[in-house]
């Protein structure tokens, strides 16, 4: 791919990593004045970058290459029975794509979310944590009998459909798999679209957290500069 200027691209702070305890982490971001496009973050997410509200970043720590970039290729997805059973059992919900702004009404499911999941109740920023001014991105939103029970965020690139983040009803999400659903839907949604996969975001072996994602078969990592199939954890 050929930019209109020369891709400049800075190393933060060390800080303590978020996924392993006593670790050192540091991120590579993208410098903050490019005139970054949909067409450029394809590439980058291809290159194991990923966004967090306008910064595109990806992990450059010295000491430990851990964080796997991943994506699910939506032709060769075969759902699980257990993932069967949960696409089935939320058949019920109603889906509304926003393609919109993020809402004021997501804020106390968002911050419910928060305080259940992560033991905070910081939630300010959260829209522009959520989205970016050169992105298309999308909030899915699901609905019980009316009520809003969950919110997914997706950017649709090139290539494929990017998770950001989803949140839900803490009660209602966890009884119904909401995250599985999500993703679930991901896949389908990006089949409708024509695209090839489905980014769900960085998955290190050792953290927990971050194992279900090898749960949706195949899966592929990027590792020394190659997709190579992740096994099931």
């Amino acid at each position: 791919m050929k930019l209109s200027q020369p891709l400049k691209i800075f190393p933060t702070a060390l800080h303590a990593c978020s996924y392993l305890p006593s670790v050192i982490a540091r991120n590579a971001v993208i410098d903050p004045s490019f005139p970054m496009s949909p067409s450029v973050y394809d590439y980058l997410i291809r290159s194991g970058f990923r966004r967090s509200g306008q910064q595109v970043y990806k992990p450059y720590c010295q000491s430990c290459n851990k964080c796997k970039t991943t994506r699910i290729s939506v032709s060769e997805f075969k759902a699980s029975r257990s993932q069967r059973r949960n696409w089935r059992a939320n058949q019920d919900l109603a889906i509304v794509i926003n393609k919109g702004d993020f809402k004021e009404e997501y804020l106390p499911l968002y911050a419910d979310y928060l305080e259940a999941r992560h033991d905070s109740t910081d939630y300010a920023g959260v829209d522009e944590f959520l989205g970016s001014d050169w992105c298309d991105t999308e909030f899915i939103e699901f609905y019980d009998n009316d009520v809003l029970i969950g919110v997914a965020t997706i950017d649709v690139l090139e290539s494929g459909l990017s998770a950001v983040y989803t949140f839900f009803d803490p009660t209602i999400g966890h009884k119904r798999g909401l995250g599985v659903f999500a993703v679930l839907w991901e896949i389908e949604y990006a089949k409708t679209l024509g695209l090839d996969y489905v980014y769900p975001g960085y998955w290190i072996e050792e953290c927990k957290k971050m194992n279900y994602k090898t749960q949706y078969q195949p899966i592929e990592g990027l590792i020394d500069g190659q997709w190579r199939h992740l096994p099931k954890s």
